[in-house]
């Protein structure tokens, strides 16, 4: 299957993209970056310990994190990718396909996350896990044989997860560049979480096909 070249059928996407771009630009525009990051972002010892009336309801934490991201660099590579990816996802699966990807995909990270830490009192912020599972998705929709085995199915999955072992390598880079910023300018850079990439990853993998055959159900 090849990806869509229009943009006409990608609206989610790009509200995605304004949306998370904007909410980044206020909080830096107001100052109040530190800030969001503590209110907004997902804190798996908050479940672990108890809830703080002073924070956003931890229930909707995965979702607010996406909104919050460490730096313009970190917040630029995931709405790149991001709007790269979802275009054709949605373009092939539909809107209402797209939203459940990128929410569900945001719970699948938290827990991923949590599960591999359930005592980390750090922020976990970006919108990278949901963007996983959109990765996932195209992945499984557009992904080409590369892999030379025999198997068409397997070589797919293999190809799937060359892509999201990239995926994860790239933003191990971005947290190495923001690391090193924040080392000669200050501020707190950014950690990797790993485990909610897999997470949203997996979601977008195992939701794809069954997304599109739910689309295409009538025809």
């Amino acid at each position: 299957m090849r990806p869509p070249e229009n943009w006409n059928k990608a609206r989610v996407t790009l509200g995605l993209v304004a949306v998370t771009a904007a909410a980044w630009l206020l909080a830096w525009l107001f100052g109040r970056q530190e800030w969001a990051t503590i209110w907004g972002g997902f804190i798996p010892a908050r479940f672990t310990y108890g809830a703080d009336e002073m924070l956003a309801p931890f229930v909707l934490t995965p979702l607010t994190a996406t909104l919050v991201h460490a730096d313009f660099l970190h917040l630029l590579l995931n709405m790149v990718i991001l709007a790269f990816c979802g275009r054709p996802v949605e373009s092939v699966l539909g809107p209402v396909a797209l939203v459940c990807l990128y929410v569900l995909g945001a719970y699948a990270a938290a827990g991923a996350q949590y599960a591999v830490n359930p005592l980390a009192a750090a922020p976990m912020v970006g919108a990278s896990g949901a963007i996983s599972a959109i990765i996932g998705a195209y992945a499984m929709l557009f992904g080409r044989n590369k892999v030379k085995v025999a198997n068409p199915t397997l070589a797919l999955w293999l190809n799937a997860l060359w892509l999201m072992a990239a995926w994860v390598v790239l933003q191990l880079c971005i947290g190495i560049a923001l690391a090193g910023s924040a080392f000669l300018f200050g501020g707190d850079g950014v950690q990797v979480a790993v485990a909610a990439h897999i997470g949203g990853f997996l979601v977008g993998l195992l939701l794809a096909n069954p997304l599109l055959l739910f689309r295409y159900r009538k025809a």
